[in-house]
């Protein structure tokens, strides 16, 4: 066994590369060698899997609703008169799971298909052949802002009991839930039920009342998740109230939403200007904050001009470049103005004065000119004839 061992630890430098090189290559964590067979690299992709049928078309009866009035609101979705079962909610029969239900459909060949209002709500029964999306709404998912994700019309105003669509007059992304069953970890439990509908921004959870608020990043996802969690439970048996949110009082709240829709349009002017530019502005370029800094220092050692004064544009600007564009933005009305007349309108215009053009005041020289040309005299308008004695009578005294 020793002498093993010395064999292995005397072995040249060469058969011990080799070796490496050679467990290596088994272990596929270095290229091998050229051998001069073309070497085929195959790449699998994995099928998208068709979206799952959620329930049995056969169990779905098409019995409509007990008429508990007699007009029906198309508005409100139930019978007038039928208040007495409001506070009366029912369990929903399904709930969707994200992580089995999704897959491909036939709208996900369609460009602008709308999301499935019965995957979300788990009473799926197409399946595949659905012609609605069976996913959660993304990024890149723009809806219209008259119409919510699933297609529905929306209205100016909200509901009284902040339900249904919704409105297309404010941009709403935080929900409301309630009956909320109270226990000490019940921020968690809102967190974990509702991330699944999409990225959450903002969770504010009331203890004392068993109220929650979910504020998600994209108002799809606010509208998927208020008909996915309509009537559903989260780890008891409570059945939830979800609703519309109304706008938060809030000063900080307003301002956090000012402050973030400041960021959108920041971010939307970033993506239309070129990248030298951003990076000129924002300062990441060396090579760019050098040259700034030598142009706006305008030959004054140890001077640089702020944002304001460099770039300023119009005749006063410091800047040269500033300047030049004013110039330019003159040129095309001079250039029209100075244009051929024709031929008609020549006959119409009066022979020009001569004499150097005044540039300062309102009036220009050949205006001037033809004032001048014109001699309007005014008349002076005849003194009134006097009537009485009363006429010139004036007296500030009361006894008078």
């Amino acid at each position: 066994m020793a002498d093993e061992t010395a064999q292995i630890e005397t072995a040249p430098a060469a058969e011990q590369i080799d070796n490496e090189a050679g467990a290596l290559v088994a272990t596929n964590t270095e290229v091998a060698p050229p051998t001069g067979k073309k070497v085929v690299k195959k790449i699998i992709r994995k099928k998208r899997r068709p979206a799952r049928v959620q329930v049995d078309p056969d169990t779905i009866s098409s019995e409509p609703p007990p008429q508990t009035g007699t007009i029906y609101n198309i508005y409100y979705n139930k019978w007038a008169g039928g208040d007495k079962d409001q506070l009366v909610q029912t369990k929903s029969k399904g709930r969707c799971n994200v992580a089995k239900d999704s897959g491909y459909t036939e709208a996900d060949g369609t460009t602008g298909s709308y999301f499935c209002l019965m995957f979300a709500r788990g009473l799926c029964s197409r399946g595949p052949s659905c012609s609605k999306l069976h996913r959660i709404p993304g990024v890149f998912d723009i809806v219209p802002p008259n119409v919510d994700c699933f297609g529905r019309d929306k209205f100016a105003g909200y509901r009284d009991d902040m339900g249904g669509v919704g409105s297309f007059m404010r941009q709403n992304r935080t929900i409301y839930i309630g009956r909320i069953h109270v226990t000490d970890d019940i921020e968690e439990v809102v967190a974990r039920h509702f991330a699944e509908w999409g990225q959450i921004e903002r969770t504010r959870v009331l203890n004392s009342r068993g109220v929650a608020f979910v504020t998600y990043t994209n108002e799809a996802n606010a509208e998927f998740a208020k008909e996915a969690m309509a009537h559903q439970s989260l780890d008891h048996d409570e059945i939830l109230n979800v609703r519309w949110a109304t706008a938060d009082p809030n000063p900080m709240a307003q301002a956090r939403e000012a402050r973030r829709i400041e960021e959108q349009a920041a971010e939307a002017v970033r993506r239309a200007l070129p990248a030298e530019f951003i990076a000129e502005i924002e300062g990441k370029d060396p090579e760019a904050r050098k040259r700034r800094k030598i142009e706006s220092s305008y030959g004054l050692e140890g001077y640089e001009a702020p944002d304001e004064v460099h770039f300023a544009r119009g005749a006063q600007a410091v800047n040269p470049h500033g300047r030049e564009e004013l110039e330019l933005e003159y040129q095309e009305p001079l250039a029209i103005e100075d244009g051929p007349v024709p031929e008609a309108n020549e006959q119409m215009l009066e022979a020009p004065v001569s004499g150097p053009r005044e540039s300062a005041g309102i009036l220009s020289g050949n205006t001037i000119a033809a004032l001048n040309k014109a001699k309007i005299s005014i008349a002076a308008k005849p003194k009134a004839a006097s009537s009485g004695p009363l006429v010139a009578y004036d007296s500030d005294s009361d006894d008078e």
